[in-house]
């Protein structure tokens, strides 16, 4: 792969990077629980280039602790040349790691949910911004547009893998997930991947009882996968952090980075750290067939 970020990386890279990994481990130890069992096409040294790029916003390097990028996208098994959709990356915070990583020879395209909401068109624009802003990083990285009341991300069965970062929870509230989670299988190709991670609920927790809290019970969402006829391949304790009680009166946006608390018990909660969450990898039944070009303006709606 043509990566030009990671071929040529300097010594000093490399130890920043071991030094940021030292780091992670130290002040959320979560990453370290249980290592990712699936090994992607990507190179250590390559993952490591992009999480230091320069093109990631300071914000967004600051929650590497918390969020573990190069372990989760170990876990999911991201490949070099796959066309990967994620499932509304808000101001693109995964955005700034995937569409470098396969700008040479994948596809990313970021599915951003239409209508009336301010916010999701803000988040469209920022993320437009951003690909305009630094193409030689971002490269025809896409944007696909969907209705977030009958989602449809794609044209069947042209996507390789399709992620979710922290979603699930809003759409199961909103009583659309089975929806979403039906979409994401038909656009995957036979025998794609679909990586989702979410707040996850204490054990024994109903859906009933924490659904407007941010967290969710694992069985819950994996029955969603599977009733859309996915099979559960692997969990992940990538992003686990056992210091996430997960009883808070404001939910799981009591936590950073939201602290919807203000400077009440702040220090408390920094302490804490981003919340405990499922990592899950769901397969689509079928085997993967050779690669097939990446969907494009003409069969989905792109920007």
């Amino acid at each position: 792969m043509k990566i030009r970020f990671a071929f040529g990386l300097s010594v000093a890279l490399l130890l920043a990077g071991a030094a940021h990994a030292q780091q992670a481990g130290q002040d959320q130890p979560s990453g370290d629980l249980v290592p990712p069992t699936s090994a992607s096409d990507f190179t250590a040294g390559q993952l490591d280039a992009v999480i230091a790029g320069s093109w990631r916003s300071a914000h967004n390097k600051a929650r590497d602790v918390y969020r573990h990028p190069k372990g989760t996208l170990q876990f999911f098994g991201l490949q070099p040349d796959e066309t990967v959709i994620e499932i509304t990356p808000a101001a693109g915070w995964y955005t700034e790691i995937l569409a470098p990583l396969l700008r040479d020879n994948g596809h990313y395209i970021a599915a951003v949910p239409g209508g009336n909401g301010s916010e999701d068109r803000q988040n469209a624009d920022v993320l437009r911004d951003k690909f305009k802003a630094d193409p030689a990083e971002y490269g025809k990285a896409s944007i696909v547009v969907f209705n977030p009341k009958t989602p449809v991300f794609g044209p069947p069965g042209s996507a390789d893998m399709v992620l979710t970062f922290r979603n699930v929870h809003n759409w199961a509230e909103a009583g659309t997930a089975e929806a979403y989670f039906k979409a994401f299988y038909a656009v995957l190709k036979p025998g794609g991947t679909l990586g989702v991670e979410d707040h996850r609920a204490a054990p024994g927790a109903s859906f009933d009882a924490v659904k407007s809290s941010g967290y969710l019970p694992t069985d819950y969402v994996i029955k969603l996968a599977t009733d859309a006829g996915f099979k559960l391949d692997e969990q992940s304790e990538i992003n686990a952090n056992p210091k996430d009680t997960k009883n808070y009166a404001k939910g799981v946006w009591t936590l950073p980075p939201t602290l919807t608390l203000g400077d009440q018990d702040r220090d408390k909660y920094l302490a804490i750290g981003e919340s405990d969450r499922m990592t899950l990898r769901f397969v689509k039944a079928g085997t993967k067939k050779a690669a097939t070009p990446a969907a494009s303006s003409s069969s989905a709606t792109t920007h």
